[in-house]
């Protein structure tokens, strides 16, 4: 996160408190009205304590309207996600679903609403040493490197800038620690990159220096936001490869936030699909993207080129995503979803178990509803095989599901 500026924070509208500690497993099957805060942690499963870790995160930004009303967005609703060291975990979404609000609430450059965040199972603090500690801990690579890079600096300046910040390494350790970092990202001979300007270089060059610049403190947490979305698709097959080789090479703990689930799957361990500000499936890669349980990871991944695909895709969806000042009520996707029943509209689902670590947060892997809960939302909603739930079971009302 060295050298970029923390924004101006708005005047919140609700006071922050505290959550209870979630735990890892999914919450009830019965629909209930009531938002209450999801126990589910996602994220990969690994044994000991995350290096980063959120818990039921909120953030809503205020609207000052001119007739003297305040609204609010929901950017981010009670997300709870864990970050274990030597993993990534891709958040997926569509323009709007809260992923890059998630980043910067991670990196602490927006305060949340409510929730907490927690740098190897501790709080973090709110004091300047704590806040010092906490962002030599954890960097943020942002989307554009052409503007997260100072136009009038060279590489030399943006990565020696953190070694005088953070560390306290002499000149002659400052420039070999610089060529180090170079070399790490794969720009060498590291001399010949050092004096040049960003306008001097690509855009793929450019991202390696953002990258190289947050390595430079030696952070636990890399938080990727959208780091290949504005770069040419030739080159960006080498940065996943060097987000990959971080993974094991420094043992980092990386949240990659893409658009692309089809880089998501090449890249991750874990995939938490958001959508409204919510979470709405998580898993391992390879079974969200072979056996989506959710509808919108359905939508997403119809959407996404296929050059194996013999047919065009069926996008089962309509419409756009709501708005998140008004969002609607039970599950925010069931306008437009094509099996949405009368309980999406009237509660939201906790998330339910569809496979090992994969959750769905969605009415159709429910058992127990009744058929008045069942019948389809719209005229238009299509019949789907009833799912098989958590145990092998069926509904245990002997209805099929919509």
């Amino acid at each position: 996160m060295t050298g970029t500026t923390e924004p101006t924070e708005p005047t919140e509208t609700t006071e922050p408190t505290e959550p209870t500690e979630p735990a890892r497993s999914a919450g009830s099957t019965e629909p209930s009205t009531a938002s209450a805060p999801s126990p589910f942690v996602h994220g990969p499963r690994r044994p000991g304590t995350p290096a980063l870790e959120a818990r039921g995160l909120v953030k809503h930004f205020p609207i000052h309207s001119g007739i003297g009303r305040s609204l609010v967005v929901h950017a981010v609703e009670d997300i709870s996600i864990a970050l274990p060291a030597g993993t990534v975990t891709a958040v997926v979404g569509e323009s709007g679903s809260g992923k890059s609000t998630l980043a910067r609430l991670l990196t602490g450059l927006i305060k949340p609403t409510a929730g907490q965040v927690l740098l190897d199972g501790v709080p973090v603090g709110t004091g300047a040493k704590a806040r010092r500690k906490y962002t030599s801990s954890v960097h943020l690579v942002l989307q554009d490197p052409f503007s997260s890079l100072n136009a009038v600096h060279t590489v030399r300046y943006h990565l020696e800038r953190p070694l005088k910040l953070h560390t306290k390494l002499g000149r002659a350790e400052r420039a070999q620690r610089m060529r180090e970092l170079l070399e790490r990202v794969s720009l060498t001979p590291a001399e010949s990159y050092l004096d040049k300007y960003p306008h001097e270089l690509s855009g793929g060059q450019r991202q390696r220096v953002a990258i190289a610049r947050g390595l430079a403190v030696e952070p636990r947490v890399l938080l990727a936001d959208e780091p290949v979305s504005m770069l040419d698709v030739s080159i960006r097959l080498g940065v996943l490869n060097l987000l990959d080789d971080l993974r094991s090479g420094e043992n980092l703990a990386t949240m990659y936030v893409t658009h692309d689930i089809g880089s998501a799957r090449y890249l991750a361990d874990c995939i938490v699909v958001m959508y409204a500000g919510q979470v709405v499936e998580s898993g391992p890669a390879t079974q969200i993207t072979d056996e989506p349980a959710h509808p919108y990871t359905q939508l997403l991944l119809s959407a996404a080129p296929d050059p194996a695909r013999a047919e065009s895709p069926v996008l089962r969806g309509r419409g756009a995503p709501p708005s998140l000042v008004n969002p609607p009520s039970g599950c925010r996707f069931h306008p437009r979803c094509p099996f949405a029943m009368r309980v999406c509209a009237d509660a939201l689902p906790a998330p339910l178990p569809v496979g090992e670590d994969h959750v769905s947060a969605c009415w159709l892997h429910a058992s127990g509803l009744t058929g008045e809960q069942r019948e389809p939302l719209a005229a238009t909603a299509e019949r789907v095989p009833a799912p098989v739930g958590p145990a092998g079971e069926a509904p245990d009302d002997g209805t099929e599901a919509k």
